[in-house]
């Protein structure tokens, strides 16, 4: 005997349902508590999330980044701990603990420069998921940023 159409489609639905379902879990991550589980010269980056809708990291930088920008995604950071100097588009900011910083797709931006004797932590949320296919450096004497002013920079 044949099965009917509609009951087969309708056992394709539920397959697929329960598919998903198990695929994608819910989580919570305590940041604060987060270190790199090796030792690294510069950067690290942990993965920490991804689907096809986003992707999130931890990230620690002891000494900056390089001026990049995304083609294609749109990046959001908050800062965990520690503090720096940040380039975002043609201004170059103080970022520190509880910053967070919206980049839009195409928008430069770099680390020039990490304050204190501990890395910067942060977490950083691309939109939509991050192969770091799209990821585009900088010629920073080309991009010509505008400098932070401090007491006796002139």
């Amino acid at each position: 005997m044949k099965k009917p159409l509609f009951l087969t489609r309708v056992l394709v639905f539920l397959s697929f349902s329960m598919l998903v379902t198990f695929s994608i879990q819910a989580q919570i991550i305590q940041p604060n508590n987060l270190q790199p589980n090796e030792d690294y010269d510069n950067l690290k980056v942990k993965s920490m999330y991804s689907d096809s809708l986003v992707s999130t990291f931890t990230i620690w930088i002891k000494k900056g980044v390089k001026a990049h920008k995304h083609v294609h995604h749109t990046e959001q950071v908050q800062v965990l701990e520690g503090a720096a100097e940040m380039v975002l588009g043609n201004d170059t900011l103080f970022i520190q603990t509880g910053d967070w910083i919206v980049i839009p797709k195409n928008t430069i931006h770099a680390i020039s420069k990490v304050y204190g004797n501990r890395p910067l932590k942060v977490i950083s949320i691309q939109t939509p998921q991050y192969f770091a296919q799209d990821r585009v450096f900088i010629d920073e004497e080309m991009h010509g940023t505008t400098k932070i002013m401090r007491p006796g920079n002139k």
